[in-house]
């Protein structure tokens, strides 16, 4: 196939303009392109409010390498190459054969994807999940932010699905893909009810609401293709024999026999955590970041990164943003949510933390994201592996001390003048959760917050009035990526034998996406060790 790259069309475009520009391009009959798939989708905003769209595709066509070697000699080759599609390939089983099924703990992203891929090639997984299937967690999650009433082993952190279930659902990532792990991840999200879309956007989000019922969708398949399926139920201890993994414990109370254990535990399993250590799996402290969720308007960011362009041909404008500092500390936007509100994310009693969330519309009328200042261990108090934990815990107790409970708020003028909020200004918050104005700027320690101003009062350069009085800050975002590490080699297995780490929690990941393409990776791990399940 041919693929073309570049292809540039207002926004205003339709579906028969694209494919004449593809046409003209290729400087062909109209009947010579067979089919065109896009690749990619991205929005070039450099001269607002005249945007585009800019397109790379994948063009099935008659004749391609006579049509390549006619456009080289009228020098119009430039953006179209001949292209050959390397599909995902999962290994080849190994010849081991397991004793016993093998067993993935958590069920968010990193579990579900390798437990997905286990099952699919004939492993027979059991997936463990502490907390509730995510139509039950849908409603202890609703009823919590209603009442405050906390379940803690079904919240916004622990339940079916993992934390990313209420968040904007990013769906993009860094990581380097040789292998085609990250295209089969978002194909198998279509598969199971997510959009097409999300193929070919450049920045493809999935919405909590989506999401919920593509995980469902997921569960079943897993059901009739083998696995086993247990909820509430979590690993409470670990029994090493000759450094390795010989069973594991559930509800303090039946043990397991293992071959292979694949821990996807998640950033906010410190019980776990704990459990490790006792054990003595070998892990170490990592750096994260901490902050505020910050609210505008969603229609200020439109127009500042649109410029009056035609909103009915564009979604909610997303921004990032970033700043370094002399004191080796970063301030930077994550995990932004546009058309989104701030949710109560606590998963302890006594503690409280925010997360950003947003619908698959993106219909709110603010956008949010986390602004986060970099911590490292020498950060923490204390020199184990779980100071990161004890750090973000007492932040948490503070939040929650704050405001008695309920999302801790203050409007960022205030903040910046260490007074309480008594309103809104300009515009109200949108949260799941109730809120109560309270004293943010005693929150962080002193060098993070002047940190986070300095930040604050950098990024008006490139989004004018960010800093406004009225911003809405909510705290505290302390969950932004595992505090731990838990180490593994170039096989992904702890020191610890039958042991591996997965995903976010176990420091490996940042986002559905990565975290899903590590669960895939230990999978074939496995699958190049064992023999399938007869």
């Amino acid at each position: 196939m041919l693929r073309i790259s570049q292809l540039k069309l207002p926004v205003t475009h339709t579906e028969e303009d694209l494919k004449k520009k593809i046409v003209h391009t290729l400087m062909c009959r109209t009947e010579a392109v067979q089919s065109y798939e896009i690749i990619k989708q991205s929005l070039d905003a450099r001269k607002k409010p005249e945007l585009f769209y800019v397109y790379t595709v994948d063009v099935k066509a008659d004749n391609e390498k006579q049509l390549l070697k006619m456009l080289t000699r009228k020098k119009r080759a430039g953006n179209v190459q001949l292209h050959e599609s390397m599909p995902y390939v999962f290994p080849a089983g190994g010849n081991e054969k397991l004793k016993s099924r093998p067993v993935v703990v958590g069920c968010g992203p990193a579990g579900l994807f390798c437990a997905y891929f286990l099952a699919e090639y004939g492993y027979q997984p059991v997936l463990l999940e502490q907390g509730a299937p995510v139509e039950e967690r849908q409603k202890d999650v609703e009823e919590f932010w209603k009442t405050g009433v906390l379940k803690p082993d079904s919240n916004v952190q622990f339940g079916e699905g993992g934390a990313g279930t209420f968040s904007d659902g990013k769906l993009n990532t860094l990581v380097k893909d040789r292998f085609g792990r990250s295209r089969h991840v978002l194909e198998t999200f279509v598969e199971f009810g997510a959009d097409a879309a999300i193929l070919y956007d450049a920045k493809p989000h999935i919405g909590t609401d989506v999401l919920s019922q593509v995980i469902a969708n997921m569960r079943a398949y897993l059901l009739e293709h083998g696995a086993e399926i247990r909820f509430s139920t979590q690993v409470t201890d670990f029994l090493v024999e000759d450094q390795r993994l010989q069973a594991i414990r559930l509800n303090h109370d039946e043990w397991m026999n293992i071959d292979a254990v694949v821990l996807a535990i998640g950033h906010s399993a410190r019980d776990t955590f704990e459990t490790l250590q006792k054990r003595q799996i070998p892990m170490e402290a990592k750096a994260f970041a901490v902050g505020f969720r910050v609210e505008h308007p969603q229609d200020m960011i439109n127009h500042m990164q649109y410029k009056g362009a035609d909103m009915r041909y564009l979604s909610p404008a997303s921004y990032k943003l970033t700043a370094n500092f002399e004191n080796h500390r970063g301030v930077y936007s994550f995990c932004m949510c546009p058309g989104g509100y701030v949710v109560n994310a606590s998963s302890e009693e006594g503690r409280l933390a925010v997360n950003g969330m947003s619908y698959h519309d993106r219909a709110g009328k603010n956008a949010n994201t986390a602004m986060i200042v970099s911590v490292t261990p020498e950060d923490f108090p204390g020199k184990d592996a779980l100071a990161g934990v004890v750090f973000q815990r007492e932040l948490e107790k503070k939040a929650f001390a704050m405001g008695n409970g309920k999302i801790p708020q203050q409007l960022y003028g205030d903040f910046v003048k260490k007074r309480i909020s008594s309103e809104y200004g300009g515009f109200a918050s949108c949260t799941r959760g109730k809120t109560a104005f309270a004293p943010l700027h005693e929150l962080l320690p002193q060098e993070l917050t002047e940190t986070f101003i300095r930040g604050m009062e950098q990024f008006p350069r490139y989004i004018e009035d960010y800093n406004r009085y009225d911003a809405i800050l909510s705290g505290i975002e302390s969950r932004t990526s595992s505090p731990v590490r838990i180490w593994r080699n170039e096989e992904f297995e702890s020191e610890i034998k039958g042991l591996y780490p997965c995903g976010e929690g176990a420091g490996y990941a940042g986002g559905i996406m990565s975290a899903a393409m590590d669960g895939i990776k230990i999978a074939e791990m496995i699958a190049k060790q064992y023999a399938p399940v007869k």
